[in-house]
């Protein structure tokens, strides 16, 4: 028998106040809860600048780091990614600014059942157990070859013209985040020895999601996690988190910290390369903020490999990005074995799919 949801505004005050004792909504299983080892991750700080300038030999060397991290364990920093260092602190001024809003306004930008856009307390909203301890506010961007206006659109029906800079600020960071976005997809269509701008072109006409997350100091860390354990459905996503600390990586069957670089991007991949299993953990006394760029191709693409890299048998059938967008919002809760699961789902029966997890 499903527990009963919890109350959305109870999940946010428990998130904004100390509580003597943690609902145990929020509680997580010990093997979800298994402590890292004292050694962090050791994955590759990748330099774009001479690929970003055209350099052939910097360009080698990137490929071979990237193949390197991709193939172990689906993560590396990027460092001079061409990113202006002013627009990612002005965006974190403004998760601030949002994140400090009183309940009444976050209330008012509550996600709505079904959809990916708006503000959600600890998901309390979809699940009802395994509750997240985090704030987030998500919102689509669509990729275009110009400038658009979708994310301040957004921004300003949800929360009014008072916040037109917030959405002007969230703009400009989607659309920065977008070419940094086909530039990696570049180097991994490089480095898989894939013909032409076949990754880019996937991509260019599709969109992604930007979410902003708070993880509030909490002093019952040791039963709860800020994101469980999962690989992210979309091909790549690229963070960018402030030095608190959180993100973990899952190789060589241990979870492994992971350092905070200051002015860098976090990429996790996912596909042919090594599928990144991470989580974020929170801390005790300090709050922790991150801004999440989730890269997806336009709903109806009927995703496959391509040719070139295909040589023993296809692992997964053709999909839409929509059919797997729509099999985790309505049918299954994101973990570490979301595509396997998709694809049983598929070869089952669609969307009459009896595969669930809580």
């Amino acid at each position: 028998m499903e527990t009963q949801k919890p109350d959305h505004i109870s999940a946010i005050k428990t998130l904004s106040e100390i509580p003597t004792y943690l609902p145990s909504q929020f509680h997580w299983s010990p093997e979800d809860l298994v402590s890292a080892t004292e050694y962090q991750l050791s994955g590759a700080v990748i330099d774009l600048k001479g690929f970003l300038e055209g350099d052939f030999e910097a360009t080698e060397i990137v490929l071979k780091q990237i193949i390197e991290a991709c193939s172990g364990h689906g993560f590396f920093h990027v460092i001079n990614h061409g990113v202006d260092e002013e627009l990612i602190r002005e965006a974190h001024e403004q998760m601030d600014v949002l994140f400090k809003l009183p309940m009444s306004q976050k209330l008012g930008m509550k996600r709505k059942p079904g959809d990916l856009c708006g503000y959600s307390g600890a998901h309390a909203d979809r699940f009802s157990q395994h509750l997240p301890w985090k704030e987030m506010l998500s919102f689509h961007h669509k990729h275009g070859s110009a400038p658009g206006d979708d994310v301040v659109q957004y921004i300003t029906s949800i929360l009014g013209n008072d916040f037109h800079q917030t959405g002007v600020v969230f703009q400009r960071y989607c659309e920065a985040l977008k070419e940094l976005a086909m530039g990696i997809f570049r180097l991994l269509g490089m480095s898989l020895g894939v013909e032409g701008r076949y990754f880019e072109e996937i991509f260019e006409g599709g969109g992604s999601l930007m979410r902003i997350n708070n993880y509030p100091p909490c002093p019952h860390a040791e039963l709860t996690l800020g994101t469980g354990p999962h690989t992210d459905p979309n091909a790549l996503t690229i963070l960018h988190e402030d030095l608190v600390g959180g993100l973990q990586v899952f190789t060589d069957g241990k979870w492994r910290r992971v350092r905070p670089l200051k002015d860098a991007f976090a990429a996790l991949t996912n596909g042919r390369y090594k599928s990144c299993v991470h989580r974020a953990v929170v801390n005790q006394h300090k709050e922790r903020r991150s801004m999440v760029f989730f890269v997806s191709p336009r709903d109806d693409r009927v995703l496959r490999p391509p040719p070139e890299i295909v040589t023993e048998g296809r692992m997964y059938a053709d999909f839409t990005w929509s059919l797997l967008r729509g099999f985790t919002q309505k049918h299954y809760r994101v973990d570490s074995t979301t595509l396997q699961n998709f694809m049983r789902w598929l070869a089952l029966s669609g969307e009459n799919s009896p595969i669930s997890r809580n």
